[in-house]
């Protein structure tokens, strides 16, 4: 009786510690399960998608979608999503509020930012957000690579502040380094169009010519074309910035599968 009295309390002192580790275990595991700790998730493509689409989807993938902004583009379904951030295929935690871009009925004029002095993918995401769209990269010798120089706006520069209707094209003029002259053309086969134009801007690329099939016969089809060949390809040689690269793109599955 007096060795179980020795050993009562070490016994019950260690159970109370195997007690309270298991409940922070338990606790840390269930935190896991309910908040997806540490969880990463793929951002879906919502081009084209109505907003009732793009929340059941954006659902499905366990983000959230909120409109944030509208543009008009004229052959675009009203009410579409026409560009979303953060892009399709980007990483976020789960439940990260994606912001959409949708269709309006009725263009609207916006005031042109200033984007000089800025990078080239500072100026993109302020295009972006402002409803407008990215033209040709024009690349000048410069010190900075990338550093915006100048806007332009069918051909012509175009001071900050200048009213004009949102989903118009923007030129930028860019500075080249001679030491950075070169770079790898990003591989573009199996992304939709609008996803391949950003891959090729985000290289530091220009569009060249572009070739749908005769699947594509709708605007909503432009938009869900994939791209399955491009010159040059993505075979590592190293090609001078601003060049062009053409992509064909199809619809038909049997030609995007191959």
């Amino acid at each position: 009786m007096k060795k179980l009295k020795e050993y009562w309390i070490p016994f019950n002192l260690g159970l109370a510690v195997c007690l309270v580790l298991a409940l922070v275990l338990g606790a840390n595991a269930l935190l896991r399960v309910v908040t997806q700790h540490g969880r990463e998730l793929i951002v879906p493509d919502f081009t084209n998608m109505t907003y009732d689409e793009a929340r059941v989807a954006a659902a499905d993938a366990g983000v959230r979608v909120v409109v944030s902004d509208s543009v008009y583009v004229r052959q675009m379904r009203k009410g579409a999503v026409y560009n979303q951030t953060p892009k399709a295929g980007a990483s976020v935690k789960h439940g990260r509020r994606i912001l959409l871009t949708t269709n309006t009925r009725q263009p609207k004029k916006i005031a042109m930012p200033s984007l000089v002095g800025l990078s080239m993918y500072m100026a993109k995401a302020e295009l972006t957000t402002k409803g407008l769209n990215l033209g040709r990269l024009i690349y000048q010798e410069d010190i900075a690579t990338n550093n915006v120089l100048g806007q332009k706006y069918k051909g012509r520069a175009i001071e900050a502040g200048t009213m004009i209707l949102s989903g118009s094209t923007i030129d930028l003029v860019v500075g080249l380094n001679p030491n950075e002259a070169q770079g790898y053309v990003p591989n573009l086969v199996g992304k939709k169009y609008t996803r391949a134009v950003e891959t090729i801007h985000d290289n530091s690329f220009n569009v060249g010519k572009v070739k749908f099939d005769s699947s594509v016969k709708t605007y909503a089809d432009t938009l869900n074309a994939v791209v399955y060949s491009q010159k040059p390809g993505a075979d590592r040689t190293a090609y001078t910035i601003g060049r062009e690269i053409a992509i064909e793109l199809s619809v038909d599955p049997d030609k995007i599968s191959r």
